[in-house]
């Protein structure tokens, strides 16, 4: 079988590139379900693995795009059908396993998730992004966070982790703000559900953090990292607790234990990568029903995923909002 795909190169001069090739069928490595590729999606992650040293990637040349749906075609697992439509998303998807910038795909069944409540589109505008914010705001919601506890704070608020969490969580009854870097991007968080929109945090990121300032939020939800999360932990309230998977800010985190041992409050580490699947398949049924994102048309941006360099670098240069699915099927 010969298809098309989106490969990214490593040049001698340590550069990368990514084209578009015809593969053959051994091109797609080992697994036993076989994917006809409908959507993938543009993720910050995706955007590293066509950078110079960006660290994501393992080994070159690889198909980008950590996030990939469609229909199985091919099951050597009783549990997946042909014509089931599937997402399968993280592992080692994208970065040293062939992803979704192609027709086919093929992974282990126990990466592979069926999707129930959503299309394959729906599922690609969520992707890794959307699944990582409804982790982020299960594990709140673990914590015993209710509407009642007071105002919830979303930092990175248009970015595809920020803009579903404010999305859920307003769906939910919380009383939610957006934080962004972006000054014309109220009106969007306002449709999105959220009751305030602010700046960046902190305001002075000259300014040396406190180690407790004055309490406000009754949770978080940041995917930015460094003196944001930090400044975010001094003002959480007594037992809040702080969703974190991002380091758009930064990875060092200037605080001290005084929110822990003062004011209890809890840092919950998200990762999606590595999610055990049997956790991974419950969720996303639950974002088929109960967590289903009210406002996801209105994030969705739409591209071909031959222009996938372009909305990836524009990622990575922080010049983009919400989710952009990449259309594979019938885009070559």
């Amino acid at each position: 079988m010969q298809f098309q795909a989106m490969v990214a190169h490593e040049t001698e001069d340590g550069g990368v590139v990514l084209a578009r090739e015809e593969v053959g069928d051994d091109f797609l490595g080992p697994g036993t379900v076989t994917i006809k590729v409908h959507y993938s999606s543009a993720n910050f992650k995706d955007g590293l693995a066509i950078t110079p040293r960006g660290g994501v990637v393992r080994n070159y040349p690889i198909i980008p795009g950590i996030d990939l749906t469609g229909a199985v075609v091919a099951s050597e697992d009783p549990a997946f059908a042909v014509g089931d439509e599937v997402i399968a998303h993280g592992y080692e998807i994208g970065v040293a396993h062939n992803g979704g910038f192609a027709e086919y795909a093929r992974v282990p069944a126990e990466w592979v998730v069926k999707l129930e409540g959503l299309s394959t589109r729906e599922a690609a505008a969520l992707g890794t992004a959307g699944f990582t914010a409804a982790m982020s705001v299960q594990a709140l919601l673990d914590r015993g966070l209710t509407p009642a506890d007071g105002p919830v704070l979303v930092t990175g608020a248009t970015g595809g982790v920020g803009s579903v969490a404010l999305d859920i969580l307003s769906g939910l009854g919380f009383e939610v703000t957006a934080s962004t870097g972006k000054s014309d991007a109220g009106e969007l968080l306002s449709a999105l559900g959220a009751a305030a929109t602010i700046g960046r945090l902190p305001e002075d990121p000259d300014a040396r953090p406190r180690p407790l300032a004055k309490a406000h939020w009754a949770a978080a939800v940041d995917s930015v990292g460094g003196k944001s999360l930090a400044h975010i932990l001094s003002t959480v309230r007594y037992g809040g607790s702080v969703a974190v998977s991002g380091l758009t800010g930064g990875t060092d985190l200037p605080t001290t234990v005084m929110p822990f041992i003062l004011r209890g409050v809890s840092l919950l580490g998200i990762d999606s990568v590595n999610f055990p699947i049997e956790q991974r398949r419950a969720l996303w049924t639950r974002l088929g029903k109960d967590l289903k994102p009210a406002h996801l048309s209105d994030l969705e941006n739409t591209a071909s995923v031959t222009e996938a360099e372009s909305v990836l670098r524009a990622i990575r240069d922080g010049q983009h909002s919400g989710r952009t699915v990449l259309a594979v099927a019938g885009e070559f």
